[in-house]
Order: C-alpha cells, then sequence, then structure tokens
C-alpha cells in the first residue's frame, strides 16, 4: 500500500503524521518500524495517526507509536504538530480541537500560525495509575537500580514518567541510566525518564530519555511531568520555562485540580509519500 504522509517536528522531536481520515489503512506494528526506521524509512520518534472522532463530543482521536512499533499514550510535542496538521491541511476550520486520545481528551488552541497551547489535563500522582510499583504515595521515592539508587518524582501526564533532579544536565549519565531506568521492574509499563536541573524556581534544563525511543531532542509530556513534580515538591513556581536540547516549551500548573498547559512552536518539514 501507499501512504501519503508529513514530517514534522516539535523543538526537534520529530514525527511522520499520517491522516487515516482520507486513507483506509491498517497499520502493524512493522508498518511503523519501517516508516520509523532513519536509514530505510522516512525516519522519526514517533508516527501520529489522525483518525475520526471516537464520541461526539470530540472533533479527532489522535493515536500515537513510537518507533519501536508500540503504541503509546501521550505526546505533548506531538499534540502541537497534531494542531498544526489539522490547520495546514484546513481538516477543521476550528482555533480550538478537542481531540481524544487512548487516556483521555485533551485540547489543543492555534495561537500563531506555528504556536500551539495544549491542555494536557491533570497529571496524576497515585501509584496505581501511573503505573509505579511502592506501597505508599510520596512526593518523591528512592528507587534501586545497577548503578546504585536515586531519588525520583513519580507522575502520569497521560503516561508514565519519572524525573530525577540533576545539578548539570549536560553531565548527567542519561543514557546510561535512562536505559536502566525505562524498564525499571517498578514501572510495569516502563517509563520516560526526565533528568531535571533547576535553574531558578521558573526555569529548568531538561533532557529526556523516552519510552521506547532513547533520548530525544524534546518531549512535551516529559516537560509536563517534570514541572509537575518540581511543583509538587515545592522547587517551582506555576509557570516554568523549560529549556530542552531542541528548544523551549512554557509549562504552567496552578496546582491540584488544575490541568497542566503546554505552550510552543510545531514545524512542518515536508509531505511525502511512502510504499508500505
Amino acid at each position: 500500500m501507499q501512504l501519503r504522509f508529513t514530517k514534522m517536528h516539535g523543538l526537534g522531536n520529530d514525527f511522520v503524521v499520517i491522516d487515516l481520515l482520507s486513507q483506509n489503512a491498517k497499520l502493524s506494528a512493522e508498518h511503523i518500524r519501517q516508516i520509523a526506521d532513519r536509514h530505510r524509512g522516512v525516519g522519526c520518534d514517533q508516527v501520529l495517526l489522525v483518525e475520526p472522532p471516537a464520541t461526539a463530543e470530540t472533533d479527532f482521536h489522535y493515536r500515537i507509536y513510537n518507533c519501536d512499533g508500540n503504541e503509546v499514550e501521550q505526546c505533548g510535542n506531538g499534540a502541537r504538530c497534531f494542531g498544526k496538521f489539522i490547520a495546514d491541511k484546513k481538516l477543521s476550520g476550528k482555533s480550538q480541537l478537542t481531540v481524544s486520545t487512548n487516556t483521555g481528551i485533551i485540547h489543543i488552541d492555534r495561537v500563531d500560525r506555528d504556536i500551539y497551547r495544549v491542555d494536557m489535563g491533570q497529571p496524576d500522582f497515585n501509584p496505581q495509575s501511573i503505573p509505579f510499583d511502592v506501597n505508599t504515595q510520596a512526593n518523591s521515592y528512592t528507587i534501586e537500580h545497577a548503578m546504585g539508587s536515586s531519588e525520583i518524582g513519580a507522575v502520569s501526564v497521560g503516561n508514565p514518567h519519572a524525573v530525577i533532579v540533576v545539578d548539570n544536565v549536560d553531565t548527567a549519565p542519561v543514557a546510561e541510566l535512562g536505559v536502566i531506568l525505562e524498564p525499571h521492574k517498578q514501572f510495569p509499563k516502563r517509563a520516560n525518564i526526565g533528568f531535571m536541573q533547576i535553574l531558578s524556581r521558573n526555569a529548568i534544563k531538561l533532557r529526556v530519555f523516552e519510552r521506547g525511543v532513547g533520548e530525544t531532542q524534546a518531549c512535551g509530556s516529559g516537560a509536563c511531568a517534570a514541572v509537575a513534580s518540581g511543583i509538587q515538591r515545592g522547587l517551582l513556581d506555576n509557570e516554568v520555562d523549560v529549556a530542552l536540547l531542541g528548544g523551549n516549551l512554557m509549562i504552567q500548573w496552578q496546582g491540584d485540580g488544575s490541568s497542566l498547559v503546554m505552550l510552543g512552536d510545531a514545524t512542518k518539514v515536508f509531505d511525502g509519500k511512502i510504499k508500505l
């Protein structure tokens, strides 16, 4: 089969976006891996699917696959690209979209041509929801691993995250520790691992080792998780500038009962076709 696609990125976190409104296709894990292959396919961190709405209250359904072929629950950078794709392809005239994912509803607002605001929903610190295997909920936990132990914050923003505070993200063992913690037995569905350097109460630097991908240039859900964990632990204020390898995001969270709000850009790279 032959599929049309659009290559996009959010701060260097890159995607292949496929419209399944006008194209009829059922993609297997092998198809996803073929598309994502940087040598024999298009190449991307994630493949994003645009599907018809699942309910009358939503505009579209949003599905995300990591480059290893596994479907995941959430992707913040992808959500901004999803919104831009809808606008660029004129699939909706709305400036605010209500989009379902496999774990809930998100709202995507077009602020400018390439700037999008995403309501990512409320962070969930309940260990059973993340899921994270501990007996009691806490603001931080000590987790044992092959390199010793680390203090982490654990949170779900639609997908599971562990957040480690480090002195310097440039020297943090992101690859070494990420590959150990991502499949850690206390995270039964694996986890995204964030390494957060606190510059001030309103600014952090962040690197993220993403589940099923490895380190990426940026991770929108990771930025939300890091800020939520930092605020919960009393380390950050309610509006934080997050500097990632690929650029900056602004994350806001007013605390319990409030949604995480992410503001950042989305970029189209090119349109193409691939034969699978």
